[in-house]
């Protein structure tokens, strides 16, 4: 379960309203829309940069800034180079499938020649990937693995047993794509004679049925593979297949821990391949170095935690000798340590009372790596750049807000994607040592507008809660503010594991519509609780077997301190959250009911044993495990509790948090003859939207709490 992204910028039609005021009809019709700068990416030599614009794949000069021309012509969803910049594959049109998974159809150019050719012959494929040596492109259709030569055209069918819902080879299935965060299971070896793959049997897995029901006379029926927890998981086993023999190998991971294999890595050396594997309680995973020529595996080191370790984003990046770099939280929170070729632990390279939040690569002249910190606040992102050898550090960005970056291939530039909560995005071109050389995008325009339709800025603060931790926290206030009103409350949360809300970075999501709630009288406000992120291990890890318990105890005790301030009428507090953080919503209005008058729970979560297997027991273990922990903090079980206004919102085809959950909730509240309103949106998924889904979603919810709070 991934946080969900609420984006609200959906173009509608727009009316005239009047200035001086944030309204729903300006927010749907792109009126704020910001811009950003596409498919970002440093050429091999260090000095150009290519972006997508709707013309083609533009080129630019890191040194001047200037635009080179196109390298390709035509519009294009994103592009991928070959190693060696010989070639481009381009994608020409895509149709969803899940979270990460498309459908879609790939031109192949070679830049030398200017010849094109369609992969697949123009059919849709999935995963498409180069070999290192340029002359082929692997690729998945139909569950089956394929690659296909570039000079003769000729296509070699790796697998044949790919079947729907039963057998897949190099593709994710449901749960691997969601939790594990990508749907890709397979490498080609550096040296392109060999691939890895991992091959999924799901026949055994229960299936789930989703209802479509469309404008047809009987409705249609999705049916998908869905592993809840306790249940059967996909049958998972690495295959080696060998250009030069034509035949795959199954390799034999029976001394290791094998049931899930995660990832699949490419190393620095021909001839290998590394897989992060783990067993079903996800407190330990291997790192195992297969030979491809003769299928010999080797265990690097076995990464252990008390409670669980986050499979889902493992960083392991080789560097030119073979050695390797590793995140770990073992000592308290997330950072890098560098192995040797072997799986002998050299050094730690980073430490602090912060966390590596991403990783951008490594500089071997300067042996210098470059990384995502927190180490100024956890609700600041920074950039900076460390030797590995002597741990120097240098900050390299902007000192707080939200700041990443892309960097050229030699290091000398990077592309910095800067933000605050009280600014929207800037592009800045800086040189390796974060100095500015050009600004190449702002989005002025946008906050200019916001500003002259009084838009506020969020209040970063601190509660304590009764563990005595200091949870992060933000408010935002009406611009005319009287600290003698007692003002209505909306809080706002996700509350998910080693998620963060409370950052000081821009909201594209649902900052507007706050905003809009504000100018109608109401206070917005945010708490990051126990079990969110980046603030270390114990806090994130404190939720384990347990998942909600202490969440919504945090959530409540945020809701009193609130109340018990000058301007908080605490008659008067309300909750929305999406997801998970519909979930804790369902929790506050029942468990909470004595503190919240009303809330929306939009696709929530309502008894974890109806989650997919591998988030949930990574957190839980299974129900058959642990049932109280799964029971004692189902909201279905204090349905009784109820007393504010709940509104309950459900996509009928959600792939995710299945429609089953309200509908669960909705008996045991109908059961203990307890009143509320109920919204169910036909067809759409996870995201409930989809043409004028999303402006009629957002004018219900303001309504309700316009009439409830």
């Amino acid at each position: 379960m991934k946080k969900l992204l609420l984006t609200l910028t959906v173009a509608v039609a727009f009316h005239n309203v009047s200035a001086q005021e944030i309204t729903l009809d300006k927010i749907y019709s792109g009126y704020y829309r910001g811009k950003g700068i596409a498919g970002i990416a440093s050429m091999k030599n260090g000095e150009n940069y290519l972006v997508i614009e709707p013309t083609g794949i533009a080129k630019y000069s890191y040194k001047t800034s200037q635009k080179e021309g196109n390298i390709v012509d035509g519009a294009f969803e994103s592009y991928e180079f070959s190693d060696d910049e010989s070639k481009i594959l381009l994608l020409k049109e895509s149709q969803p499938i899940y979270r990460h998974s498309f459908l879609g159809k790939f031109d192949v150019k070679d830049l030398k020649s200017g010849k094109t050719i369609s992969l697949n012959d123009g059919k849709t494929v999935q995963e498409p990937r180069f070999s290192p040596d340029a002359t082929k492109v692997a690729f998945i259709a139909e569950n089956n693995l394929f690659y296909q030569d570039l000079s003769s055209g000729k296509i070699t069918q790796i697998t044949n047993d790919g079947k729907k819902n039963s057998i897949i080879n190099g593709l994710a299935d449901w749960v691997y794509e969601e939790e594990f965060g990508h749907a890709r299971l397979y490498e080609w070896t550096k040296n392109s004679d060999a691939i890895v793959f991992v091959k999924s049997d799901e026949s055994q897995v229960p299936e789930i049925y989703i209802p479509i029901y469309g404008k047809k006379l009987y409705p249609e029926e999705m049916r998908y593979k869905y592993p809840k927890a306790g249940e059967k998981n996909s049958i998972v086993s690495a295959q080696l297949y060998r250009l030069d023999t034509g035949k795959t190998i199954a390799l034999n991971l029976s001394s290791f821990k094998n049931y899930y294999i995660p990832n699949v890595i490419q190393t620095a050396k021909a001839d290998e391949i590394v897989l992060v594997t783990s067993e079903r309680i996800q407190n330990a995973s291997d790192i195992l170095k297969v030979n491809t020529k003769t299928g010999a595996i080797q265990k690097l080191f076995t990464e252990t935690d008390e409670k669980w370790i986050d499979t889902d984003s493992p960083t392991l990046e080789f560097l030119e000798d073979d050695s390797f770099l590793w995140a770990s939280e073992r000592d308290g929170n997330r950072h890098l340590y560098w192995y040797d070729k072997d799986g002998k632990l050299k050094k730690q390279i980073t430490k602090g009372n912060w966390e590596v939040t991403d990783y951008y690569g490594f500089n071997p002249k300067s042996k210098e790596i470059y990384v995502q910190t927190t180490e100024k606040g956890s609700i600041n992102k920074v950039v900076s750049k460390v030797n590995i050898e002597n741990g120097k550090s240098q900050l390299i960005s902007n000192a707080e807000g939200n700041n990443s970056a892309n960097f050229s291939k030699n290091y000398n530039y990077f592309i910095e994607t800067s933000s605050t909560a009280a600014k929207p995005y800037t592009f800045v071109l800086k040189d390796g040592n974060g100095k500015t050389v050009k600004e190449l995008q702002n989005n002025n325009d946008q906050l200019q507008k916001l500003k002259a339709d009084n838009f506020v800025d969020k209040e970063f603060i601190t509660i304590p809660n009764d563990a005595g931790d200091q949870m992060n926290a933000w408010i935002m206030k009406p611009k005319n503010f009287d600290p003698n009103k007692k003002y209505p409350l909306f809080m706002y949360q996700y509350s998910g594991p080693g998620s963060q809300q409370v950052a000081n970075s821009w909201d594209a999501g649902n900052a507007l519509w706050f905003n809009h709630l504000v100018q109608k009288g109401y206070i917005v406000a945010c708490v990051d609780g126990r079990g969110t992120g980046y603030k270390g291990t114990k806090f994130k890890k404190v939720t384990y077997m347990n998942l909600g318990k202490y969440e919504i105890e945090d959530q409540i005790t945020a809701a009193k301190w609130f109340g018990n301030q000058s301007y908080i009428d605490k008659t008067r507090i309300g909750m929305f959250g999406w997801s998970f953080g519909g979930y804790m919503t369902s929790l506050a209005m029942t468990k909470g009911a004595d503190v919240f008058k009303a809330g929306i729970a939009v696709a929530p979560v309502t008894n974890w044993r109806y989650y997919d297997s591998v988030y949930t027991e990574r957190f839980m273990r299974t129900p058959q495990e642990n049932p109280d922990g799964y029971d004692k903090n189902s909201p279905t079980e204090y349905a009784k509790l109820l007393k504010g206004k709940l509104l309950l919102i459900h996509g009928t085809a959600d792939d995710n948090v299945h429609f089953q959950n309200s509908m669960e909730f909705s008996e045991a509240l109908i059961q203990n003859k307890k009143q509320f309103d109920f919204m169910a949106y036909p067809d759409k998924n996870h995201g409930i939207y989809g043409g004028q889904t999303r402006p009629q979603l957002y004018q219900k919810m303001t309504d309700f709490i316009l009439n409830n709070l």
